[in-house]
């Protein structure tokens, strides 16, 4: 659906990713975005707030992408006019997609636009790839996400099955085909934050701008005095794999095979699928708005992962419970709200 998936192991992490259904087959060619795609500025500019997920997210260098896309993001960082869209414009897109009778929960054409940021004077893009995305998350609602009556409610079964028969043909052109951003609604998972150290917190207030000055942080809200909170981490590319490698070695030396060292394999192959220099970001998106001020600034979530697996890796596993145990808490009560009157 236009709306994204959510992360789970079950989602695909081969990846390349792609334009519309009648996208050229030729090499090279899967990962170019559609041409059609709206205008940054078509966006409602509206101060309706669409919560609630939270989101990881690869930008790339430019010398990432095969020609013609490179081309297409090489003009698209330069345009002129109105800043580029961030998070909550692709939302409000995605759900005026679904007011339509039938719906179209995922778009004919793949999106053309992407969020863009800038590091040591190195411009680095993540495309949206909404389109593939939109099918990714049809999958996981067919997987057991919704009841089926509500499922079929909101998607009537003929409208999934000609989604599915056009993801199927799709997929058979564009193989490698991955999304660049990932999902999590009312949560952020534990295997996220073990690809980041507590110093690369970002907390900016509610008014406090963008906080960054590097780009279309998506995260950040429009600046001004009514800019949404952010909270984020960034990481380089590197050094998220060396932290997903040696949290995943202490784990396996700890504990036995299970969801956690599964979810940790699952996120470490996704991120091979890009480029070296790339720029890994955790964003809690919509999340800052389910939770006060004062919650978020007392958030240290890649702290008590990270001394959570420091104490494993030193044989302590009461250090290591209580470490979890605060994680669990704080994001146990986010959860709660899901269902909160």
């Amino acid at each position: 659906m236009s709306v994204p998936s959510s992360d789970s192991p079950d989602s695909p992490d081969s990846p390349d990713a792609s334009g519309s259904s009648g996208s050229s087959d030729a090499p090279g060619s899967a990962g170019a975005p559609g041409s059609s795609g709206p205008p940054a500025s078509s966006a409602a500019a509206t101060s309706v707030l669409v919560p609630y997920a939270g989101y990881l997210r690869v930008y790339e260098p430019l010398a990432a992408f095969p020609e013609p896309e490179r081309s297409h993001w090489a003009r698209y960082v330069r345009r002129p006019g109105p800043e580029l869209p961030d998070a909550q414009d692709e939302l409000r897109r995605s759900l005026a997609a679904l007011v339509p009778v039938p719906p179209v929960p995922v778009p004919v054409q793949e999106s053309a636009e992407a969020f863009v940021t800038t590091v040591d004077g190195t411009v680095l893009v993540c495309p949206w790839r909404t389109r593939l995305r939109g099918w990714l998350a049809l999958a996981e609602l067919e997987g057991g996400t919704l009841p089926a009556p509500v499922l079929d409610a909101m998607l009537p079964p003929v409208v999934r099955a000609q989604l599915t028969a056009d993801y199927e043909r799709w997929r058979t052109r564009n193989p490698d085909a991955r999304p660049w951003i990932r999902d999590a609604a009312w949560r952020v998972p534990l295997r996220w934050f073990v690809l980041f150290a507590d110093e690369e917190r970002e907390y900016v207030p509610r008014g406090g701008g963008s906080g960054s000055g590097t780009g279309t942080a998506p995260g950040a809200g429009r600046p001004g005095s009514g800019a949404a909170p952010v909270l984020r981490y960034r990481t380089p590319m590197a050094q998220a794999r060396r932290r997903l490698a040696r949290a995943l070695k202490a784990l396996r030396e700890s504990i036995e095979e299970g969801p956690m060292t599964e979810g940790l394999v699952e996120v470490g192959r996704w991120l091979e699928e890009f480029h070296p220099r790339a720029l890994v970001e955790l964003d809690y998106g919509g999340l800052v708005h389910a939770v006060g001020a004062e919650v978020l600034a007392a958030d240290h979530s890649a702290a008590d992962v990270a001394e959570g697996i420091e104490a494993l890796r030193a044989g302590d596993g009461d250090a290591a419970m209580a470490a979890y145990e605060r994680f669990a808490e704080r994001w146990r009560a986010v959860r709660d709200l899901q269902f909160a009157n």
